[in-house]
C-alpha cells in the first residue's frame, strides 16, 4: 500500500508551463511538456448515409467530412461502392444489383465489412474522430449490422438519411453526378440513364427508411427533398448537433461566391503586417475596377461582405452597394508584431519568428491569433456563406487563406501558404463534388505579401 505522502506524489497536480507555439497551458514533468492529442469528440462518431441511389449520400459525405476537417476535427469518408468497384473492376450491369442476386449481394456484404474494418483501423488506431460511411444502408438488417459494429467498438453513431421523391431532382443527379461514374465510362449517355434507373429499381423493393417510432432509439437526422424539411431525432452529443446544424444550411441551388481582398493599403506598401491603414492610390484604383469587374457580372441579388476594417470598408464604399461588415472577417491578429516588417519580427522577437516557420498554422502570435485560432472565428461565416446565394466577401489575406481551405479542401499544413493576391478577384462555383476556382486580375499593379514556405534545413 501506498502511504500518505506517496499517495500525495502521486495525486498532486503537475506544473503547467507555456507551449511556445500555441501559448497555451500545459502540463509538464521533468521540464518536459507531456503531449496529449486535442480531441474534439469525447468518443469516436460513425455517420452512417441511408437512401436510394442518386439522393445525394456521397454529395453530403464529401461536403460534411470537408467541414469537420476544416474545423480541426479529423474525418475521413469510407464510400462502399468505390470498394465495389475496386473488387469487381469491370462493372457489367444493374442486373448485380437485383435483390435475388446471391452472388451480387455476398460481394456487396463483403465490401461493406471491408470499409467497415478500415472504419475501425482509422478510428481506433490512426487517430481519426469521424468516419463517414457512404452506402445505401437501405435495410434495418444492415443498419442492425452497423449499430452492433460501432457498439462492439465503442463508437457512437449519427445516421444521416436523403429521402427525395421529386422526380426532377433524381434525374438531374443522375445526369450531373452518376454520367461521370467509372460504371458507365463505356456507355453513351442514354444507356447510362436507363441502366442507373433500373438500378435504384433494385433497392426500392427492399428499402426501409428510417421510422419515427421502429428507430426512435437511434440517433439521425432525415433530409426530406433537399432541405425542404427535416426530422432530427436523438441528437447526442456537441458533434453530432454540429453536424445537424451543418446539414440544414447546406443547400444546392446555383450560385457563386466571390473572395478578393481589400485594395492595396499603406501599410501594404511600407511591408508592414496588420494595423488599420487605408487605401494607397492604387488601392483606390482596384476599387474603382472591382465596381466594374461586379457590375459586369450582372448578378442577382449579391450581398457585399467586409471586415470592420477601414481598408476593407474602403474598397466597398466604392462599389455603390449595401455591404455588411463582419467583425469575424477582421485580419489575424498578430499581437506584438502588429505593424512590424517582417525584417523586424526576426530581429526582436527571433524565437518567435523560427516557431512561426515550424508550424504557421498552429503558431499563435504573442498576445494575438493563429490560423488554428482564426478558422475557429470563422465558423459561422462558412455557415451564413452555406445558406446564401450570391457573396462578394472583401477581407483579408489569412481570411481569404481559410475561406478558401474550407471550399478547396486543403490541408491545414497547405492552408496558410495560399497565394491570395492583392487586386485579384477569386470565383467560386459550387460543382458536383466541389467547387470550380476562376481567378481573374483586375489590371491594377499592386506590392505581393506572399511570404514562401521556408526550405527546412537538412
Amino acid at each position: 500500500m501506498l502511504d500518505n505522502e506517496e499517495l500525495m506524489v502521486e495525486t498532486s497536480p503537475r506544473e503547467l508551463t507555456q507551449n511556445p507555439l500555441r501559448k497555451i497551458w500545459m502540463p509538464c514533468k521533468n521540464g518536459h511538456i507531456a503531449q496529449r492529442r486535442v480531441c474534439m469528440t469525447n468518443c469516436p462518431t460513425l455517420i452512417v448515409t441511408v437512401g436510394l441511389p442518386a439522393r445525394g449520400k456521397t454529395y453530403i459525405s464529401k461536403k460534411l467530412t470537408r467541414y469537420l476537417n476544416w474545423i480541426g476535427v479529423p474525418t475521413k469518408e469510407f464510400n462502399v461502392g468505390q470498394y465495389r468497384r475496386e473488387c469487381l473492376k469491370i462493372y457489367k450491369s444493374f442486373e448485380f444489383f437485383r435483390p435475388d442476386n446471391e452472388e451480387g449481394l455476398k460481394i456487396r456484404r463483403q465490401c461493406a465489412m471491408a470499409a467497415l474494418n478500415d472504419v475501425r483501423q482509422y478510428l481506433c488506431v490512426e487517430g481519426g474522430q469521424v468516419a463517414v460511411f457512404d452506402a445505401t444502408n437501405t435495410t434495418r438488417e444492415r443498419r442492425g449490422t452497423i449499430v452492433k459494429f460501432a457498439e462492439q467498438n465503442g463508437f457512437k453513431v449519427f445516421f444521416v438519411e436523403s429521402v427525395c421523391e421529386d422526380p426532377d431532382v433524381v434525374a438531374q443527379n443522375i445526369v450531373q453526378v452518376k454520367l461521370g461514374n467509372p460504371d458507365y465510362i463505356h456507355c453513351n449517355t442514354e444507356e447510362a440513364i436507363d441502366d442507373f434507373v433500373k438500378r435504384i429499381k433494385c433497392y426500392e423493393s427492399s428499402y426501409q427508411p428510417l421510422d419515427e417510432v421502429l428507430d426512435r432509439d437511434l440517433s439521425y437526422i432525415k433530409i426530406m427533398d433537399v432541405g425542404r424539411r427535416y426530422l432530427v431525432n436523438h441528437v447526442l452529443d456537441h458533434i453530432q448537433s454540429q453536424i445537424v446544424y451543418y446539414l440544414m444550411n447546406i443547400h444546392i441551388t446555383p450560385r457563386s461566391i466571390y473572395l478578393c481582398r481589400h485594395g492595396e493599403s499603406d501599410l501594404n506598401i511600407k511591408g508592414r503586417i496588420g494595423g488599420d491603414s487605408g487605401l494607397s492610390a492604387r488601392g483606390k484604383e482596384f476599387a474603382k475596377s472591382l465596381k466594374k469587374f461586379i457590375q459586369d457580372q450582372n448578378l442577382k441579388d449579391l450581398k457585399v461582405w467586409t471586415s470592420q476594417m477601414k481598408r476593407t470598408i474602403q474598397t466597398a464604399e466604392c462599389l455603390g452597394v449595401p455591404y455588411e461588415q463582419w467583425k469575424s472577417l477582421n485580419e489575424i491578429d498578430a499581437g506584438v508584431c502588429e505593424e512590424m516588417m517582417y525584417e523586424e519580427i526576426q530581429e526582436h522577437y527571433p524565437q518567435e519568428f523560427a516557431l512561426r516557420d515550424q508550424d504557421k498554422y498552429r503558431y499563435r502570435y504573442p498576445k494575438g491569433e493563429s490560423y488554428e485560432d482564426l478558422v475557429q472565428r470563422l465558423e459561422p461565416v462558412i455557415m451564413e456563406l452555406e445558406r446564401q446565394t450570391n457573396v462578394l466577401v472583401i477581407c483579408h489575406q489569412a481570411v481569404m487563406r481559410c475561406l478558401l481551405a474550407y471550399f478547396l479542401d486543403k490541408t491545414a499544413d497547405e492552408l496558410p501558404y495560399l497565394k491570395c493576391p492583392l487586386h485579384t478577384a477569386l470565383k467560386l462555383t459550387p460543382v458536383a463534388y466541389g467547387c470550380k476556382v476562376e481567378s481573374i486580375y483586375l489590371g491594377v499593379d499592386a506590392v505581393n505579401t506572399h511570404r514562401d514556405r521556408p526550405e527546412v534545413g537538412i
